[in-house]
Order: C-alpha cells, then structure tokens, then sequence
C-alpha cells in the first residue's frame, strides 16, 4: 500500500508518500480501506520530536488515528457481516495516512446514513472534542462568548452551537478570509485577531457588554488578550495551544477578577465518556445539528498538509484523502 512515513523527526518535508507493507489485522481487528483520515494539530509537534503531548512514537513512523472508510477484511474472531460496512475510528493503526489501516473492532462506528467520510472522520475527533467543551463551558443564552480559532475545526462548531443556543457570540480568527467565514456562520462580532487592538474592536463592538466566557483554543499572547476582555465573573476555558506559547492565567488576578479558570483539554484525556461523546458528534453531523467543516489534501501531499497547519493557512479540519479516492469525493470546504 501506500502510506506517508516519516523517518526522522523534523520539518514537514520529512514525511514521505512511499509504499510500504499492508497491514494485518489480528484477533478482534477489522482492515479498513482508507477513504479519509485526520490530521491533528498534536500531529505537527510530535513529528518535530517535541514531547508535548502523546509518546513519540518509535521510527518510521505513520501518523493517524482518525480514519474513515470501507471495512476490507476481518482478523480472527470478528463477524465476516463487518466487511463492507462504512465505519469510522479514533483508533486507526498503524495510522490512517495510509491506504489502509486496521483497528479494534470495539472501536467502530458505524457511519450514520448521508454522512460523507470526511465528515465523519472530522466529528469522530474534533467533533468529539467540541462535545466534552461545550459539556465542560455549560453555555446559557445570557452567556457573550469569545471564541478563539473560530475559522478550526473545533471553533466553527462551537460558533453554530452558541449562536444556535441564543448566546452572543464573538468570533476571533486570522486574516480577512477566515474572518469573513466566521461571519458566515453566524456569528455576532467577527474579528481578525491579527490586527493591532482587536480587542477594542470587540469592546466597541459589545458596546459595553462583557465577555462571560472565552473558549481558547490558541492561548499564548492572543489567549492572553482574550482573558483581558472577561468581565468580573467571567470563566476562561482552554482547550489547546495552537499557537505553541502556554497562557495560564495569574491566580492572584483570577481572584481578583473573580474569574474561573478550567483547563477542558486536560479534564477531557482523564474523562471516561469518549466513546460515548464520539457517538453523539456523529449523530449531530447526520442531524445537521453541527455542520462540520474541512479542507482536503491527496494523501500523497501529507507534508503540505502539515505545512498549511503550522502556518495557520487552514479552515476546518484538515483531512487526507488517499490519490485514488480524491476525484470520487467532495472537494475542500
């Protein structure tokens, strides 16, 4: 088959488009024909080496959980009935920028009907995330959020949910064009968080109001300009560091402030719900409760993939699509 291998830790370059063995499903596993899989932000670190997150992996190495696609052949011990089913995995292995990957078969989803592989395999992650955020910030109606990376992944559906709820909803992202998509959707106050005092463009925006809530998906100097905009009162909830550069709020001006800190991506990797938050990021796709959103990249572009990630380029989730399957699927949104 053909897979994206990286064998020394290093810039996006280092993952190579290559053929390598196919892999064999053993005892209670499925082999899944890949037609789509994620790439995560986490993803970008560890094949620099940086220890941040998850365990390195050992070398070469593929990368990839999040897969998407046809289920080709079982391994011992599993119903033959699974072959040919459309599934959807969190725990794809050896990794889903590949042809082909096999997972535990108590891993599986089934896809809901009318959802597109790459929807699926946005929601079966990112989707399941922005569930445990949204479980975690409790939003009401009366709530002004701020949400961070807006035009992402998580941030996009985030913004449909608050608006949909009734709150107030301000929207920060990079660059005109993102700005403009966060708009799109909805949301109340639309900000390029590039630009110099976006944040008193905000304040002029909420003509007095104050930001309750802000969910940060960015952190380092742009999440700290977001907790200056909370009101007294306000909640702060992380759910990543896209920019790198940790933010922890000061504990003597949380008091102060009467403001409330919640690390969400921390309580999420000790929570036991997964399985079941990944069941309901499904059904609100198939529902159109949640529209999820990403842009596509041929597998064999993998290190383009990685790049546009890094450089903040992307809108949505970002999905590969093997070369053979591309032109049979929906192109980028």
């Amino acid at each position: 088959m053909r897979a994206v291998v990286l064998h020394e830790f290093g810039p996006a370059e280092n993952l190579r488009h290559e053929t390598v063995p196919d892999p064999v499903p053993g005892p209670g596993e499925v082999r899944v024909l890949v037609r789509a899989a994620g790439v995560h932000q986490i993803e970008t670190a560890m094949r620099e080496g940086l220890d941040i997150g998850p365990p390195l992996p050992g070398l070469p190495a593929i990368f990839g959980g999040e897969v998407a696609g046809v289920v080709e052949s079982v391994g011992p011990d599993v119903d033959e009935a699974w072959i040919g089913a459309d599934v959807v995995t969190s725990h794809g292995s050896p990794g889903g920028y590949a042809e082909l990957a096999v997972a535990d078969v108590r891993s599986l989803h089934r896809m809901p009907p009318g959802l597109g592989y790459e929807a699926a395999v946005t929601m079966v992650v990112t989707g399941t995330t922005t569930i445990g955020l949204l479980d975690i910030a409790e939003l009401t109606s009366d709530d002004v959020v701020l949400v961070t990376s807006a035009a992402g992944g998580i941030g996009r559906l985030v913004v449909q949910f608050a608006r949909r709820l009734g709150a107030t909803v301000v929207g920060a992202a990079g660059g005109p064009a993102k700005t403009a998509a966060v708009r799109e959707l909805g949301a109340d106050v639309a900000v390029d968080y590039n630009l110099p005092d976006w944040t008193g463009t905000v304040r002029e925006a909420l003509g007095g109001r104050g930001v309750t809530i802000v969910l940060d998906g960015v952190e380092g100097e742009k999440g700290r300009a977001a907790f200056g905009l909370l009101a007294a009162g306000g909640r702060y909830v992380t759910i990543g560091a896209a920019s790198r550069e940790e933010f922890r709020p000061d504990e003597t001006e949380l008091k102060e402030r009467g403001v409330r800190f919640t690390d969400a991506l921390a309580l999420l990797l000790q929570s036991q719900a997964a399985a079941s938050n990944e069941a309901r990021a499904l059904a609100a796709a198939a529902d159109g409760s949640l529209v999820p959103a990403f842009q596509t990249f041929p597998l064999s572009q993998a290190a383009a993939a990685h790049a546009a990630l890094e450089a903040r380029e992307t809108t949505g989730k970002v999905v590969l699509v093997p070369d053979a399957c591309k032109e049979q699927l929906p192109g980028s949104r």
